[in-house]
């Protein structure tokens, strides 16, 4: 059992930051983004394409990757569901659930319907820390890597002007608009980062799973889930969120079986939804 909750604590994190992105754009521009597992997978395969012409490790195309993420993100929001914001709840969602659609096509006529893995040397490292408990090395990074992202993206809303903007937009956008915030701007540059964290999420997958071209529809409903547990909108929820998943999976895989790890996890958030639904740290 003790090594299903340091392996459940470890995966939360990589769950945490699947979810990060879909919690942020959901507190700021109340949309569901139904594309956002895509663009996990998306950034996990320009991690492999980078990673096989420039010869280095996954880790480091995220300095490539993440700023060609955001400016994706940013031109999404700016050219495609800007348009249709404030016209009702269904355009926004056809828009993204389309570009879902579109994104998992061109990646299959590109890269082919073949799973692939983001490969590093300290894939099969372990540290041993009794008998019976082992941390991977894999998984104890890409926690690290996941816990900064969060801490780092909630310092940057803060403390930083454009991080003040975001908030006030999601706090009242009309209030904002009036005070000289620019709300049409300020909802792209959240997807931005929201697309730039979902990069770092597909090169912590791709390290972690294999993945394909129709796989971000999966992490999709992991996101939600860890959202949902969290709180919408909250970050730090997220993150409890996330290891509460990802505990609910490995204690329930140890106790009931593999097969069964995803229902348990879905179970958990079936009694959150009942006992609290609006999350742990919603308000």
């Amino acid at each position: 059992m003790g090594q299903a909750i340091v392996q459940g604590i470890l995966l939360g994190g990589v769950f945490a930051v699947i979810g990060i992105g879909m919690s942020m754009i959901f507190g700021i521009v109340k949309l569901a983004n139904l594309a956002h597992g895509e663009f996990f997978i998306l950034g996990a395969y320009f991690s492999s394409v980078f990673a096989k012409l420039l010869g280095i490790p996954p880790l480091l195309t995220l300095i490539i990757i993440t700023p060609i993420m955001f400016f994706t993100g940013y031109v999404v929001q700016g050219g495609l569901i800007n348009r249709v914001l404030g016209k009702g709840d269904e355009p926004p969602l056809l828009v993204t659930f389309g570009l879902s659609f579109i994104l998992q096509n061109v990646l299959l006529l590109i890269f082919s319907a073949d799973q692939q893995m983001l490969r590093t040397t300290y894939q099969l490292s372990i540290i041993p820390i009794s008998d019976n408990i082992v941390i991977s090395v894999l998984y104890l990074i890409n926690f690290i890597v996941s816990v900064c992202v969060i801490v780092f993206l909630s310092l940057f809303l803060k403390y930083t002007f454009i991080g003040k903007s975001i908030r006030a937009v999601s706090d009242d956008n009309a209030a904002a608009s009036l005070m000289g915030v620019g709300v049409n701007h300020t909802y792209s540059v959240a997807m931005g980062i929201a697309c730039a964290t979902a990069a770092i999420a597909g090169v912590v997958i791709g390290t972690t799973f294999t993945f394909f071209p129709y796989t971000g529809s999966a992490y999709l409903l992991i996101a939600f889930g860890v959202v949902v547990l969290g709180g919408m909108g909250s970050i730090p929820g997220t993150l409890v969120g996330g290891l509460v998943f990802g505990l609910a999976r490995t204690i329930g895989s140890e106790v009931f079986g593999t097969n069964y790890q995803m229902m348990i996890g879905y179970i958990v958030l079936l009694v959150m939804l009942m006992i609290r639904p609006q999350g742990i740290f919603s308000r």
